[in-house]
This record gives C-alpha cells, sequence and structure tokens, in this order.
C-alpha cells in the first residue's frame, strides 16, 4: 500500500449520527483530528438537520437526505474555500447535527403566586402548571443564537429559559383575558392556544417554536379555597330548618332512634338559648337613677322543641312531617283523626284524635252562631 493510500485511509469518508438520549438538540461530529474527506458520504437522517460550521463560518445546511460532499453539494463550503471543480483535497470543517424532533411533556408552572383581579372575588392570587413541547424550526439561527461552539446541548440547557417565557406571558394573557377564576377549568384550552401565540415571536428569534402548550391546573390559595368550599357547603345545605329535619331522621333511621332525634332537638334549642344569654351579657347596662347598675334580668327560657312526626299507613311509614304539614294533610283530608302517628318521645304509634297537640288540627266546624237578637 502508498503513502498516498495510507493517508486517504485516515480521512473521514462517512457521516452520521444516531440518538438515544432523546433530551439531545445538538450533537457536534468528533472528528478526533482526522479531516473530513472531500468526497465523503453524508447522511441525515427524518428528523434531524446537519450543519457545516467552517473556520468559525456558519456555511451549508443539510435536510434529511444522503449527500456526497463534493462541491455541487457545498455551494456555499466551496465559496469559501474558493475550491475549483476539480479540486478534491480534504478539508477541515465542524459538523453540527441538529435534531429537529418535538421535544414533549417538557413541564412548566408558576413559581410564584400571581396576581390578578377576577370580577367575583376581587384582587387574589392563582398558581398554574401544565406541560409544553418545543422543536427546532430554523437549525442556523438556533445553532448561531442559542448553542455556540457547545458539542452537546441538550433540552435541559434551555428549558428554564423557556419555562420563565411561558410563566410571563401566562401572567399577561390571564390578567387581559378577563376569565373568572371558576371558569378558567373550562377555557384553559383557549387560555393555552392564546399563550402559545404570545410566545411564538419571542421564541422565533431563536430558531425555536412551541407546537402545544396545556394547562393543567389553575388552583387558588389555600385560605380562598377553604371559604369557597365553605359557600358550597352553605349551598348545598339549602334551607336551614329543612336540613334539621332531615339529619333528625337521617339519625333516627341510622340506628339512633329517639335519644338521637331529641338529643338533636334539645341541642338545638339549647343553642339558641346560650346565644341569647350571651346577647344579654353583652349588652350594655343603663345605670339606675342614683347611680347603681340595676339587676340583669333573668333569661327568658328556651323555646319549645318543635316536634317531627311520622305517619302509619297500609304498613309502612312516612315523614318526618312538621305540624303545619299535618295540618295541612288533616284540611286537605290525608290526615284522619284515626290515622296513627309517631313522634320522637312517645310510647308507641297513636290515634291522631288522641293525641292532644293534633287534635286540635280535626276541629273544622266553627260554633253554633249566637242566637237572633
Amino acid at each position: 500500500m502508498g503513502i498516498f493510500d495510507f493517508l486517504s485511509g485516515q480521512f473521514i469518508d462517512v457521516i452520521h449520527w444516531t440518538d438515544d438520549s432523546r433530551d439531545t438538540m445538538v450533537w457536534r461530529f468528533e472528528r478526533e483530528g482526522h479531516e473530513i474527506k472531500y468526497g465523503a458520504k453524508l447522511t441525515v437522517r427524518e428528523g434531524q438537520a446537519a450543519v457545516f460550521v467552517h473556520e468559525g463560518q456558519l456555511a451549508d445546511v443539510f435536510t434529511p437526505g444522503l449527500y456526497m460532499l463534493e462541491t455541487n453539494n457545498m455551494p456555499i463550503m466551496t465559496t469559501l474555500q474558493h475550491w475549483d471543480h476539480g479540486f478534491q483535497s480534504p478539508f477541515k470543517s465542524e459538523i453540527y447535527f441538529v435534531n429537529t424532533n418535538r421535544f414533549t411533556d417538557l413541564k412548566w408552572g408558576t413559581k410564584n403566586p400571581i396576581m390578578l383581579r377576577d370580577p367575583e372575588f376581587g384582587p387574589t392570587r392563582i398558581r398554574a402548571f401544565g406541560t409544553y413541547s418545543v422543536k427546532v424550526t430554523d437549525p442556523a439561527l438556533f445553532l448561531r443564537e442559542i448553542v455556540g461552539t457547545d458539542g452537546e446541548f441538550t433540552m435541559d440547557e434551555i428549558s428554564f429559559q423557556i419555562r420563565n417565557i411561558i410563566v410571563q406571558e401566562f401572567s399577561s394573557a390571564i390578567a387581559k383575558s378577563g376569565i373568572p377564576v371558576l371558569d378558567m377549568a373550562a377555557n384553559t384550552n383557549e387560555v393555552g392556544k392564546l399563550i402559545a401565540q404570545a410566545i411564538d415571536p419571542t421564541i422565533k428569534q431563536f430558531g425555536l417554536s412551541l407546537p402545544e402548550l396545556y394547562i393543567e391546573n389553575v388552583s387558588l390559595p389555600p385560605a380562598v379555597e377553604k371559604a369557597l368550599d365553605e359557600r358550597t357547603s352553605r349551598g348545598i345545605t339549602g334551607d336551614l330548618d329543612d336540613h334539621l329535619k332531615y339529619k333528625a331522621a337521617e339519625a333516627m333511621g341510622a340506628g339512633g332512634g329517639m335519644d338521637d332525634a331529641m338529643g338533636m332537638g334539645l341541642g338545638a334549642a339549647m343553642g339558641m338559648a346560650m346565644g341569647n344569654q350571651m346577647g344579654g351579657a353583652m349588652a350594655p347596662q343603663q345605670p339606675g337613677p342614683w347611680g347603681a347598675s340595676p339587676a340583669r334580668p333573668a333569661p327568658p327560657p328556651p323555646p319549645p322543641v318543635e316536634h317531627v312526626w311520622h305517619i302509619a299507613e297500609n304498613g309502612a311509614t312516612k315523614g318526618p312531617f312538621s305540624k303545619a304539614d299535618l295540618g295541612r294533610m288533616a284540611a286537605g283530608g290525608e290526615l284522619k283523626r284515626d290515622t296513627h302517628v309517631w313522634t320522637p318521645g312517645q310510647d308507641g304509634w297513636m290515634k291522631a284524635g288522641d293525641v292532644q297537640e293534633l287534635a286540635q288540627l280535626f276541629t273544622i266546624m266553627p260554633p253554633p252562631p249566637p242566637p237572633a237578637g
């Protein structure tokens, strides 16, 4: 083998890159001190681009395909080298492979709460987080503006900067949208599109694009969430009187029987009595005619506990009903004197006409008129 064949064998004649790291954006082809042979084969796979940098100047960019590195395939390099078409000497040039696939499932989130003016809650703070994807759309611009001479550039090296841009545009988009906090969950798709459109001009200057941006969650401060939960609970409870009746019936149905129902009624009465006593104690005392404070009046007795009633018909029970409900049923003929009824504290079922508290419901006939005269 001659000396020229030996030197020719030292030159690289196959240039390609395969990547399985899934986070490498740019990789520099390492020559290990060898020059690139004129006429070498360059393989650029789908999802890649190859960028030639010659003596510090960005030269040719190759899209996916198989190339023979000759003067007709490297117009810019040929101009920089002042090659003639018959010149076939080796050349020194840095080759950067750029990954043009989408980098997906990247995380973003607000580090600090974002202040906004909500139409319902007023000034409030929210946090948000989600995912996004990024893609290199201009390999030469990306290499020039971001990568520089980095031999292996990964997504981690630029993700922090992109997250800051997303959070900045998210804050601006939310403030301008005027969407109430309670409606944001139903409009995350539209807000995500607004943010992606706002970010696009900024990252386009780096040769990047943001194909997708998703908002997974928007949360309020814990104190606001607690107040919102209490407000929701009050709305579900509805009328307090009906709610107490329901809880009494639920306690009896669960096996608590008369003791639980009576305990609930007595508890409510005692609560009202204690409230009245506290109100009387906190009221200002007026001095007597000689400057002495008058004696504090005795608190009123607790109000009577209203009973709830159950009705037995055809082997089944209905209720509970209030006394007002039974009055309407008696007027309509649904409740008769011989209808069996029961209330907590009563010893067994009794006919409605035999219960003193209910007997008056059936006295619907007026007394005889006074004599004429």
